[in-house]
């Protein structure tokens, strides 16, 4: 099978199971080269997963072996990595989220378009089996007409084991901007845009005590809300609510129901690409599970890299796309905007929805 060329620049801690998977698990992706700012560490995954050059992401942009650029590094330089790559003519998939500003993602999907380009973000999750089977159950009518959905990601921060958890507190940072794309992709390929939307956010502890090792015992000041409550309005009608916080100590909340005419679903985390999918109708018999129908349970991170590079060989759109990124962007931006300025936000972008998975892909394939 043909392989197209990518250049990963970032081999922090979520690189692991990236140059994993495009090595080793998808058929048509190479990893072509690597790069990050401490070349140690370039160096001990050029080693472990056997990489083939180390390079810098200027010689990157400026190779024409190179297809894609995977943009791993940190959400604050997302935005200028990723319009680096677009200008030099290079596809471009980033981790979540596109960018800190939803003028600087327009910027980029405009940029992308100009040039006859890919832009990809993450999350994939959504391109697992679990919500998959989901969205099957969803557009095949098994809960009849959407109502409505809620989310929830409750927990108590990650300064107890984070080793460098300072950025979470910091602008940019915080619970919806951290998790919130899991969540909010999830609903969007369930249920499809989002009309208009609301929110509140809070600041419960101005300041925390990091008890992870590295750095025990110092204080961080909290610039960011930590616990945020948003409203969306789909263009279906359907109403939503989602809730991120690093405020609670503890929940038994579900990860994401939706609620339908007929019953309703309970949808595994969005963090991950497999779990259980409870269904329940209106027959009285309660919550059944329900078995997985597409393939990709298991942690699949750059599956959408995988598909994206489908693209680049055959044509088509892909399914983790840029417009999809910016329209989480614009709601998680505009809850913030929404609490300041006590109104709701019309919804400026409308990505269309993506083609579900090929049920019957053999493993490595899209």
């Amino acid at each position: 099978m043909e392989k197209v060329n990518i250049g990963v620049v970032g081999c922090g801690n979520i690189s692991g199971i990236y140059f994993q998977n495009l090595t080793k698990v998808f058929l048509n992706t190479n990893v072509y080269a690597c790069a990050d700012l401490n070349p140690e560490r370039a160096k001990a995954a050029a080693e472990k997963y056997a990489i083939p050059r180390i390079m810098t992401f200027e010689d990157m942009l400026g190779d024409d072996n190179i297809s894609i650029i995977l943009n791993l590094t940190t959400p604050g330089a997302h935005y200028s990595v990723c319009k680096a790559a677009l200008s030099a003519g290079k596809h471009v998939y980033t981790e979540k989220p596109l960018c800190l500003r939803f003028d600087e993602g327009a910027e980029l999907v405009r940029l992308a378009e100009e040039k006859g380009l890919y832009l990809g973000c993450a999350p994939d999750t959504f391109l697992g089996a679990g919500l998959q089977t989901c969205r099957k159950l969803i557009d095949g009518g098994f809960i009849g007409d959407i109502v409505g959905a809620s989310a929830f990601m409750l927990c108590p921060g990650h300064e107890s084991w984070h080793p460098d958890p300072e950025f979470y507190y910091k602008p940019g940072g915080g619970p919806m901007f951290d998790m919130g794309p899991y969540y909010l992709t999830a609903l969007v390929d369930l249920l499809g845009g989002v009309k208009e939307i609301c929110g509140m956010g809070n600041i419960t502890f101005p300041e925390r005590t990091i008890t992870s090792e590295k750095k025990f015992g110092e204080k961080i000041k909290v610039e960011t809300d930590t616990h945020i409550a948003g409203m969306l309005r789909f263009r279906n009608g359907a109403l939503g609510t989602i809730t991120t916080s690093f405020d609670v100590a503890k929940s038994a909340l579900p990860n994401i129901e939706i609620y339908g005419t007929r019953g309703p679903i309970l949808t595994p985390d969005p963090n991950t690409f497999g779990g259980s999918v409870m269904l329940a109708t209106r027959d009285g018999s309660g919550f059944r599970e329900i078995p997985l129908s597409f393939g990709y349970s298991e942690n699949s991170r750059g599956l959408g890299v995988s598909d994206m590079a489908k693209c680049v060989l055959s044509g088509g759109d892909n399914r983790a796309s840029g417009a999809r990124a910016l329209h989480v962007l614009e709601i998680m931006e505009f809850f913030r905007t929404c609490d300041a300025e006590k109104a709701y936000h019309a919804m400026t972008t409308n990505p269309e929805r993506s083609a579900p998975m090929n049920p019957g892909a053999i493993k490595g394939e899209v």
